[in-house]
């Protein structure tokens, strides 16, 4: 399945990860490096996808390509439950408390502010020294002050949003235009879904036969906002009229739930022609393609939120239960990762960093904390054990920390220690620090160690 050099890192993952680098260096240099594809999607919802729960009525037929073509993770998480935090920690490799950005920025200010710490390395710049090609299309949500902004920041490419969920057809948010080509203002017509995609499908096919990262973090399927909707205009879902037809349906529905489904059918659609840019230039087999929500969909009850679904998990975004953090996930990567497979493996999305210097051959920075670890083992298949023994979350009041099979989770800093055994009930539905108060004491420890470590 892979070089022979290839495949002898992959046995010994415990090796560190500069030896690990340095052995892919001597590899990949011998043949073209993998052009890398990260998509994420915007508050999907876990069970949205029949990929995870068979009896969504969803239509995402690329989606299930991707899964047949490459291994489902049923078991990775987002490092943060909210968008800018999200963001942030796939971009870094490092989680909250480490990278210092723990909040959802909010209006105009913020979001064009000076908020990721420029002295972060991003994926785009951990890849950078290889020789690769970077681009980000779609919402970037981490800051856009001068030096915060992403062609500042080792993107060669940008075309996407500064701020969080804009109006898909006007691009507005929060009464302001907001739509950038590089540091400069562009005005464009067209479906927001649709105009990164096809911006990413360019730069595809213009970057055929070098090797290329491209970050496509789509803001669909976000939930309107009234304050990003011109006087007048109604606070729905949006899709483009094919989308509808898709299921039948009446573009002009005011049907939430319909309308939800073709947002995220339209979102499939545009994975669609990425995918087809891949096919069509021969690069599908030398791309290593990684697939993610952000974090879990949103569970609010009377506000329009509830069309979306997380089952079985509990909750959803913005909580640290399964719902808000483990997310919907898809790599593929033709002859390297097994097709059709799934992989139960607790990974995250700090390990994205680590995948892509991996994958370059690059050195991860050596003077600061790296919470990612090289996933490329567990997802070829080499092993089945993740590379992190604990996995420690925390959004504002809410905190979680995973180890193995069991979890500990409370909402309020003053209340006792759930436990739950995730093998056994996926759900969180009960708590079993009663039966096990040595196994709420191993954890709870584990997460004050984690804690320790941040003011040290």
């Amino acid at each position: 399945m892979f070089p022979w050099k290839f495949q002898r890192f992959l046995l010994f993952p415990i090796l560190p990860l500069l030896t690990i680098s340095a052995l892919l260096a001597t590899t990949l240099s011998a043949s073209a490096k993998p052009n890398i594809l990260i998509i994420t999607a915007d508050n999907l919802g876990y069970g949205d996808l029949k990929i995870y729960n068979p009896d969504s009525p969803i239509l995402a037929p690329n989606l299930e390509r991707l899964a047949a073509e490459g291994t489902v993770l049923t078991d990775f998480y987002t490092a943060s439950p909210t968008c800018t935090v999200s963001r942030a920690c796939l971009l870094t490799g490092r989680i909250p408390q480490h990278h210092g950005l723990q909040h959802q920025l909010v209006g105009v200010e913020e979001n064009y502010g000076p908020m990721l710490n420029k002295k972060e390395i991003l994926i785009s710049q951990a890849v950078k020294p290889a020789g690769y090609t970077t681009a980000c299309f779609g919402k970037w949500n981490v800051g856009f002050a001068p030096g915060y902004r992403p062609t500042e920041r080792g993107f060669d490419e940008f075309l996407g949003n500064v701020s969080g969920n804009i109006d898909y057809y006007t691009h507005i948010y929060g009464g302001h235009h907001d739509l950038y080509r590089g540091t400069e203002e562009a005005y464009l017509n067209g479906y927001s879904t649709d105009l990164f995609a096809d911006a990413a499908a360019t730069f595809i096919r213009k970057h055929e036969g070098q090797p290329w990262l491209c970050y496509l973090p789509f803001n669909a399927p976000h939930f309107p906002n009234a304050k990003n909707k011109a006087l007048g205009q109604p606070v729905i879902w949006q899709a483009p009229v094919e989308a509808f037809e898709r299921y039948g349906c009446d573009p002009g529905t005011r049907d939430e739930v319909e309308r939800y489904r073709a947002v995220v059918t339209a979102l499939d659609d545009a994975i669609g022609r990425v995918l087809q840019a891949l096919d069509e230039t021969g690069q599908a087999d030398n791309t290593f393609l990684f697939f993610m929500s952000d974090n879990g969909a949103f569970m609010l009850p009377g506000r329009g939120l509830e069309v979306s679904t997380n089952a079985p998990l509990r909750d959803g975004g913005v909580t640290c239960w399964e719902g808000g953090i483990r997310v919907a996930a898809l790599a593929r990567w033709p002859g390297q990762i097994p097709a059709g497979a799934k992989v139960s493996a607790p990974l995250w999305s700090p390990d994205l960093l680590a995948a892509c210097a991996t994958l370059a051959g690059t050195k991860m920075p050596e003077d600061r904390v790296m919470d990612g670890k090289n996933p490329l083992p567990v997802l070829t298949g080499e092993t089945n054990q993740s590379p992190h023994d604990t996995l420690l979350f925390t959004y504002k009041n809410h905190a979680a920390l995973r180890k193995g099979d069991w979890k500990i989770v409370r909402t309020q800093p003053e209340d006792s220690w759930q436990l739950f055994n995730l093998a056994e009930d996926v759900s969180e539905s009960k708590d079993r620090s009663g039966e096990h108060p040595e196994k709420v004491k191993e954890l709870a420890e584990a997460f004050s160690e984690w804690d320790k470590g941040f003011t040290e």
